[in-house]
């Protein structure tokens, strides 16, 4: 796999699986936020517009990206795991790296392919976007996990619905379905109040910032350029305290919430700061290059304000959305944190 053709294809899948090109329309509902219900030992959630009834408590759970096996892993799910997948894109934290040494890794880079999914024979498949449930990339589909009596649960801010006008609090909603799911309301009580208390440092620290930074976010790859204006990752930039330059009242983003600019599009927007997605330390160090060799005279460029975050704490329902809003607000407005 060439690296353009990996670095085009995490940015399909952390763009929900959607063709920027083939996009003709996103709903702007969506009932994910409806509490769970458990009745006996059964749990019925709303995910994505329909229905999921999960019959127990899962014993065979799959997380499909990193960020959800992360997730079930701080919820002290270990011994219910019998799959991860798209493990080399992006390493679990090192204090629960361990924690997954033993689960099988059904796909490296990809989404595993629907016979290796149904292998481990699982009961729970997690998922940050619908991209992960695409049939026609070889992928078992929602309906067919269905068939087979496996409940899918999707992201909050990964749902199609949702992808246009998802927040970092999205995550909130997948923590306290999880809770009720999995029996741990205690342990996803305790991550949602860890989430909220950094995002109330980031608050308190750059609410006294009057002069706010012009902030636009690109991603790159090799001369294409991309801006971001809608989205988990409008709300990453606006919850950093960005005066962000691009948003979804621009009619580039009506529809969806990437579009691709001409470098003078940018350059007239002259951003003081610039914030990029990469895939890997080649992938920044690319950026980083195109960036400073086609801008020179951008006030972010000039100022050295290059801020690069993974491609992955992009994903919709990751711990990375909270992680990296601390992360820009702090090179934004280092001041504020002193």
């Amino acid at each position: 796999m060439t690296y353009r053709t990996r670095s085009a294809r995490i940015l399909v899948a952390a763009l929900g699986g959607l063709s920027v090109l083939g996009l003709t329309a996103c709903g702007a509902s969506v009932t994910s936020n409806a509490p769970a219900e458990s009745t006996g030992g059964a749990r019925t959630i709303e995910n994505c517009g329909r229905t999921v009834v999960v019959p127990e408590t899962p014993g065979a759970a799959v997380g499909l990206h990193p960020s959800q096996t992360e997730l079930l892993l701080r919820l002290g799910l270990a011994d219910s795991l019998v799959g991860q997948a798209q493990a080399t894109v992006q390493a679990l934290p090192d204090d629960v790296a361990g924690l997954a040494e033993g689960v099988p890794v059904l796909g490296a880079d990809t989404p595993p392919n629907r016979e290796a999914l149904l292998a481990v024979e699982p009961d729970f498949v997690y998922s940050p976007t619908t991209y992960e449930f695409t049939a026609e990339q070889g992928f078992a589909s929602i309906e067919q996990l269905e068939e087979a009596g496996v409940a899918a649960y999707v992201a909050t801010g990964g749902c199609f619905d949702r992808r246009m006008e998802g927040t970092v609090d999205d995550l909130f909603i997948d923590l306290d379905n999880l809770g009720t799911i999995f029996d741990v309301e205690e342990e996803a009580a305790a991550l949602v109040a860890e989430a909220e208390a950094e995002l109330a440092v980031v608050d308190t620290a750059v609410a006294p910032v009057d002069d706010r930074l012009r902030v636009a976010q690109v991603y790159v790859d090799g001369t294409t350029l991309t801006a971001v204006g809608a989205g988990i990752e409008y709300d990453i930039l606006r919850r950093a305290g960005a005066d962000t330059v691009f948003t979804p009242e621009d009619p580039a983003f009506a529809d969806f919430f990437a579009a691709e600019i001409s470098p003078e599009a940018l350059a007239t927007e002259a951003p003081e700061a610039l914030v990029f997605a990469v895939t890997d330390p080649e992938h920044e160090a690319a950026t980083r290059a195109y960036l400073t060799a086609t801008f020179p005279d951008m006030p972010a460029v000039k100022d050295g304000r290059l801020i690069a975050i993974s491609t992955s704490d992009t994903f919709p329902g990751t711990l990375g959305n909270i992680s990296v809003v601390h992360r820009i607000a702090e090179a934004l407005y280092p001041d504020a944190f002193a």
